[in-house]
């Protein structure tokens, strides 16, 4: 049965397969649930919840996705930033106009995102970004990539700050390495991980998903401009 229209509304990015869908799973059962995508839309949708084609690079999408879930539910509660570009950048390699896409994606996106949707954001209203242990942990021939991560970061504190006037919450979820059912690791690599975690496991995304919950929710109503590591104790 699809939420009734009072339900409170959630925008989760990237939402059709891996971390997103997880996000997007558990939070449909508190909130009516849109998601984007960008080339694979998402297989059995549960009844209810909005599927939305967009190219989050593009400025020009992020109006248009916010209007969309505005048309469709009427209202916005969460954002949840889980859409990002993972790529390799080796210096000797430079492709500016190449590379410009991980941080159109992985920072100006929750900036025009946020943007759009702030005329509509009331108090109690909630950012959430899904950032990644290489804000802090540079990965090796990925420079940008946690480059633009350690940006989310610092955006997540400054739109902390600025938004709380208007009573709305902005923090973020670090995951480390997750298996992902779209796009498994080999085994050796996936050991090669586990190893470097305290708790000798890695993250599930269902792990990821009960973190952006956590945050979303009453629970956390005094926290904010926080990222939340969820890596199974990664490189400690």
């Amino acid at each position: 049965m699809a939420p009734p229209v009072s339900s409170k509304v959630a925008l989760v990015t990237g939402g059709a397969r891996g971390i997103g869908r997880a996000i997007a799973a558990s939070l449909s059962s508190n909130y009516a649930v849109a998601i984007t995508y960008l080339t694979t839309g998402p297989d059995d949708l549960p009844e209810g919840m909005l599927a939305i084609r967009a190219d989050l690079a593009d400025p020009q999408s992020h109006k248009r996705v916010i209007d969309a879930v505005l048309a469709q539910f009427g209202r916005l509660d969460l954002i949840v930033n889980n859409a990002g570009t993972i790529a390799g950048s080796p210096v000797d390699s430079f492709d500016q106009d190449a590379f410009r896409g991980i941080f159109d994606v992985n920072v100006l996106a929750s900036h025009g995102l946020v943007a759009a949707a702030l005329p509509y954001l009331g108090h109690g209203a909630s950012v959430i970004g899904i950032s990644s242990v290489n804000a802090v942990l540079p990965p090796k021939g990925a420079a940008l990539y946690g480059a633009s991560k350690a940006a989310l970061d610092l955006w997540t504190r400054a739109m902390a700050k600025e938004l709380g006037q208007h009573g709305i919450r902005v923090n973020a979820v670090a995951p480390g390495a997750v298996n992902t059912t779209h796009a498994p690791r080999d085994a050796a690599l996936t050991q090669a991980f586990i190893d470097m975690t305290a708790l000798g496991q890695l993250a599930e995304p269902s792990d990821i998903a009960d973190a952006v919950c956590f945050l979303a929710s009453e629970r956390a109503r005094a926290i904010t401009g926080e990222v939340l590591t969820v890596s199974g104790g990664y490189r400690l």
